[in-house]
């Protein structure tokens, strides 16, 4: 374990067992990790602010050396801001390196102290998108395997599906 704090950002729309498996195994890499949760009105999320958060917090409850927290602006001064020397990515497969690339690059150049350590989920979750999720669930699919319950039971009431 280092003595680093690190930010794990994104929309978190809804968050995802992907999600909390790299939260999980940052979180014995890391003394402090804070799950960074973007505004992000441009994607148009189907969860407010508050309910992104409220079900992050819940789900991510037994990780007491991790922090879910609101964020808005730059993901570097964010990080800058609560002391973070590190930076969390996720990466599911090759297609999203390109990008993750690009913005970890940009990162670098806007603080060159700034580290940023890419991480893969298990396995099975590889596939999961919180995308994917959300479309299975729009039309009554089952998604319970690939989110925790409470993401569950509010993405069936945000669908109005059973």
């Amino acid at each position: 374990m280092t003595d680093n704090t690190a930010v794990y950002a994104g929309t978190f729309d809804p968050i995802t067992n992907g999600h909390s498996d790299l939260a999980a195994r940052s979180a014995r890499m890391f003394d402090r990790v804070f799950l960074a949760i973007a505004e992000s009105p441009d994607k148009r999320p189907l969860f407010s602010l508050d309910q992104r958060v409220a079900l992050a917090q819940e789900v991510l409850a037994d990780m007491p050396n991790v922090e879910v927290i609101r964020f808005s602006g730059l993901l570097i001064e964010f990080a800058r801001k609560v002391g973070a020397s590190v930076i969390l990515r996720g990466l599911r497969a090759v297609s999203d390196f390109e990008y993750e690339f690009q913005l970890a690059s940009m990162n670098r150049r806007l603080d060159r102290e700034m580290e940023t350590v890419f991480l893969t989920p298990s396995v099975r979750y590889t596939f999961v998108s919180a995308s994917l999720v959300k479309e299975i669930a729009r039309y009554g699919g089952d998604v319970s395997e690939f989110v925790h319950p409470s993401v569950h039971a509010a993405l069936k009431q945000a669908y109005n599906t059973r």
